[in-house]
């Protein structure tokens, strides 16, 4: 078995990851987009994953938050965990998909500083939802 943590960040080890990860599997998650430092992912919503009014439920957005904010800084520092995320929940995550793109702001030797938005597409149209920042430290 190859030790991810030694190997230089790419979209294939990403995507390797992702099939190792139950939560991301039922969740949905794609990768739309993958370049150092910056990333996009997105989810179809299901009835299973939103709360009592009908809105996406905030541990989903927080996951995309997350999710997306990790692998971001995985881009460039590779193998990764979250140690800490702030998240601010702006509107209701009402719609059909979710989208959220997460950017490093700063990588250094132990951590990685990044930032995400998250977006509800509802009826064709993208309203943002939540911002978060993070901090991603390498494995």
């Amino acid at each position: 078995m190859t030790d991810i943590a030694k190997l230089p960040p790419s979209r294939e080890l990403l995507e390797a990851a992702m099939k190792t990860s139950p939560f991301t599997t039922w969740i949905g998650t794609e990768l739309l987009h993958f370049e150092p430092g910056q990333v996009e992912i997105a989810a179809n919503l299901r009835r299973e994953m939103t709360q009592h009014h009908g809105f996406a439920h905030g541990a989903v957005v927080g996951y995309m938050a997350d999710t997306v904010c990790a692998w971001a800084a995985a881009s460039v520092a590779g193998d990764v965990v979250t140690s800490e995320y702030k998240l601010n929940l702006l509107a209701p995550a009402v719609g059909q998909r979710l989208y959220a793109t997460g950017t490093v702001i700063k990588a250094g030797k132990a951590q990685v500083v990044t930032r995400a938005d998250v977006y509800a597409e509802h009826q064709g149209t993208k309203k943002i939802v939540a911002t978060a920042l993070a901090t991603i430290v390498r494995v």
